[in-house]
């Protein structure tokens, strides 16, 4: 029987004899490896109970993490509850979708927080985010804006979908006009290149660990703050800078339970 908690150790019983002897010898553990101590009779019989240390830590202290999660991912702290990443080929397209969801979160709390910041300090007119889509704008018509924005993002979305099903395609000669240099290619989901990776962080990609779940661990929390944006605006009908000023002028009254109790009212 597998129990995961203290530092490993090992319970084994003696063999029994005719009269009850009952031992007891303590052995300083090692780290990595098994000792023993005995300190109970048992008749006729072996008992062993492994206590092993857990190695790495789980989104759930104490939790055992599925098989198909053993801790070479950026980030993975074993949570997959429903199971969806079992199958070896969807987990590898679910670890890029995350990562580009993490991406474009992050691209949206910064320009979210900057332009409100920009908007409700008075240094330029700009509308709330959330009404930013229905700006007409003089150089171009709506239309053709949401034409041009379906071309360049569905050429950039083909692109890494081509380089997901057959990594390194893309950093071919003649793949990108001439401009392969600029995206070398290191693995899926990682383009680099002076273009992407301009200060050269993370150069040696099989080796980036690190930032790699630097980025992700940044991603997964700008998709919380996100969803907290969207509920916010949707309750308050105010941008986030806003709300935070608010909350700032009465630290005590303009709180989120003040704020869903009026809007539920």
């Amino acid at each position: 029987m597998a129990v995961a908690v203290g530092r490993g150790f090992l319970v084994q019983p003696c063999s029994y004899s005719s009269s009850p002897t009952f031992h007891n010898k303590i052995y300083k553990p090692s780290l990595g490896s098994a000792t023993t101590f005995w300190s109970t009779f048992a008749p006729q019989r072996y008992l062993q109970v492994a206590v092993q240390a857990q190695q790495r830590p789980t989104w759930l202290p104490g939790l055992d993490p599925p098989p198909y999660l053993d801790g070479t991912l950026a980030g993975d702290y074993g949570f997959d509850p429903l199971g969806l990443g079992e199958d070896p080929k969807s987990l590898k397209w679910y670890v890029q979708a995350e990562l580009v969801h993490a991406r474009f979160a992050m691209a949206g709390v910064a320009g979210i927080l900057f332009t409100d910041l920009l908007r409700v300090t008075g240094i330029s007119n700009l509308p709330v985010w959330y009404e930013a889509g229905a700006v007409k704008f003089e150089f171009a018509s709506t239309r053709t804006l949401i034409v041009v924005q379906f071309l360049l993002m569905g050429f950039a979305e083909t692109k890494r979908y081509m380089d997901f099903i057959n990594p390194g395609s893309q950093a071919k000669e003649g793949s990108f006009f001439g401009l392969e240099a600029a995206l070398e290619g290191l693995e899926p989901g990682y383009p680099g290149g002076p273009l992407l990776n301009p200060l050269g962080l993370a150069k040696d990609i099989k080796n980036a660990h690190e930032w790699k779940l630097k980025e992700i661990k940044n991603g997964r929390l700008a998709m919380i703050a996100m969803l907290g944006i969207f509920v916010q605006a949707y309750v308050t009908h105010a941008g986030p800078i806003d709300n935070l000023v608010e909350h700032l002028s009465n630290p005590w009254q303009k709180t989120i339970i003040q704020t869903l109790a009026n809007s539920t009212s």
